[in-house]
């Protein structure tokens, strides 16, 4: 069955380019010019990404991405003509999975938009992951600490997973970052950290078991 992508976005002339490619590769596409309308969609249809603008009418791109992470882990990737940094981050904060500064090549958008959504897909002969008092279900992409679950988004997710599948072994912030955003990934290590970061706030006392190896990168240790 076709993937569904919602595409948040006011400006239409983008909007419909945008939506023209994914059309092109099978996709089904809702649209949304603002953000309340983007919240509605989200409520009334079975969407697998988002692709949302940040300054938009009504409800801007951060109160919609906050919104639908208190309810999902739907992969979202940031459209957005504002690249300063503290903006990319806040993005992560919030629970955003990638971004694309406008303008933006639209086949390279579609790449991205690829990876997130084949990226849900782990590939593993095992349900779950486990570490210590960490649990993932890989079907339903849940966690479970300390026998109560949580929330990761799209992001924390594949790479906890990674760390997960390779435990005690230290995994380099490269290896990382081609992991979870292929090798096109036009970020720095500055967006990998900020997920790391979020990520060991949502493990709690738990936090510990992701060790960061100087000068090398990180591994997971069943033994905080």
């Amino acid at each position: 069955m076709p993937k569904t992508i919602l595409i948040v976005e006011d400006q239409q002339v983008l909007r419909e380019i945008i939506k023209e490619y994914l059309l092109d590769e099978g996709y089904w596409v809702l649209e949304a010019s603002g953000g309340r309308q983007a919240l509605e969609l989200f409520e009334e249809h079975e969407i697998d990404l988002i692709i949302l603008d940040i300054m938009l009418p009504e409800l801007d791109g951060w109160s919609v991405c906050r919104r639908i992470r208190k309810k999902s882990n739907i992969p979202i990737l940031i459209l957005t003509s504002r690249s300063d940094e503290d903006d990319t981050l806040l993005g992560f904060e919030l629970g955003a999975d990638d971004y694309v500064v406008k303008p933006c090549s639209p086949p390279i958008l579609l790449a991205r938009t690829k990876r997130l959504l084949e990226s849900r897909h782990i590939r593993d002969s095992e349900d779950t992951l486990t570490g210590g008092a960490i649990m993932l279900h890989l079907p339903s992409r849940t966690i479970m600490v300390d026998g109560k679950l949580g929330s990761l988004t799209h992001t924390e997710f594949e790479i906890l997973a990674y760390l997960l599948n390779n435990k005690g072994i230290i995994i380099s912030r490269e290896q990382l970052i081609t992991r979870i955003w292929g090798y096109d990934f036009a970020g720095d290590d500055r967006t990998l950290s900020s997920h790391i970061r979020n990520l060991r706030s949502k493990l709690g006392d738990h936090a510990s078991r992701i060790v960061t190896v100087v000068r090398s990168g990180y591994k997971f240790e069943d033994q905080p």
